[in-house]
């Protein structure tokens, strides 16, 4: 991963421009930056290859997906074996309704953010699914009433 000492000016002014809309063509990401066409997408592409951009996707709404209802779960996973926690993993990030999952510090080992459509959808994903587990010891929820993303990320100087 580049680190942001890396990235000069134009970098930055780039990777702003293109979280604001990925699918923002060369030639115009060329002038609102103030490089040509040709530079631009030499830095798009050394972006790409030092690990700076990861990727470029749509994102959608979950609510217009029928899943407004978000909530964050806090696991604690004992034993801790490698074998046993790549199990876990691998069977939350399975679930449909897992939109991402934290390994943290603290009294829970993971953050498990999952949208559904309701919360008796929410109650049979914790008791049928990830409560059943043995490997599980507990399990803390949290309803999210409102997410604040911020779609733009910028190097702290």
């Amino acid at each position: 991963m580049a680190l942001s000492a890396e990235l000069d000016s134009i970098d930055v002014a780039i990777l702003r421009e293109l979280q604001q809309d990925a699918r923002l063509p060369n030639k115009d990401l060329a002038e609102i930056v103030g490089v040509a066409p040709s530079t631009a997408l030499e830095r798009v592409r050394s972006l790409r290859r030092r690990g700076v951009l990861t990727g470029f996707h749509a994102a959608v709404s979950l609510p217009a997906l029928g899943r407004p209802v978000s909530a964050l779960l806090s696991v604690r996973v004992r034993p801790h074996r490698q074998q046993i926690v790549e199990a876990f993993k691998g069977y939350v990030l399975d679930q449909p309704e897992t939109v991402s999952l934290l390994h943290v510090s603290g009294p829970d080992d993971y953050l498990v953010q999952v949208a559904v459509p309701d919360t008796g959808h929410l109650q049979q994903l914790l008791i049928a699914r990830l409560l059943s587990r043995p490997e599980i010891v507990s399990v803390n929820t949290l309803l999210v009433f409102e997410a604040i993303g911020r779609p733009v990320q910028a190097p702290i100087r």
